[in-house]
């Protein structure tokens, strides 16, 4: 038996042996693994960076887009153009930065609105819708041309009466 014992323990140690092989071989293949990951890592992070500039730039690039956008009192005299909304929207864009031309179209529009109200008199109301309907028309076409030029239907007046605007 003790021969048995003896071949047993020889068989233990190099099961042994062989674990610790094992054992030695699965951690350098997890550090190695981990190596890996690090350097996959240290991609993603300089990938991130380079989406996060880029980013940065689309977005400085939009807002100065917006602002001279918002800066051009040609696009909110167009907008001040379109129904009652529009002119609330033009009034409420043109307070931040005031434009000359958009101010003068605002009031323009205003004015016209007002006239439309008055359609609702018969007869003579329709006559002056399908004549304010014509000046509204032509202010539209001014204001895309970006030129201030006055309705020929009390245009002058309501640049005076709508000053304040």
């Amino acid at each position: 038996m003790s021969d048995d014992n003896k071949s047993l323990s020889d068989d233990l140690d190099d099961m042994l042996g062989d674990a610790n092989d094992g054992a030695k071989k699965a951690a350098d293949k997890v550090s190695e693994l981990a190596d890996d990951a690090k350097e996959l890592a240290g991609e993603a992070k300089e990938k991130a960076a380079e989406f996060a500039d880029d980013a940065k730039k689309a977005a400085s690039e939009f807002a100065e887009d917006a602002k001279e956008v918002l800066s051009d009192g040609k696009n909110i005299a167009i907008i001040a153009h379109l129904t009652l909304i529009g002119w609330v929207i033009a009034l409420l864009m043109n307070n931040n930065n005031k434009s000359e031309l958009a101010s003068f179209y605002i009031r323009q529009s205003l004015g016209l609105l007002l006239l439309l109200f008055l359609s609702w008199i018969p007869v003579i109301g329709w006559i002056l819708a399908i004549v304010t309907v014509v000046a509204w028309v032509m202010s539209l076409v001014n204001a895309l041309g970006g030129k201030m030029t006055p309705t020929f239907l009390l245009g002058k007046q309501f640049q005076e009466w709508f000053k304040s605007l």
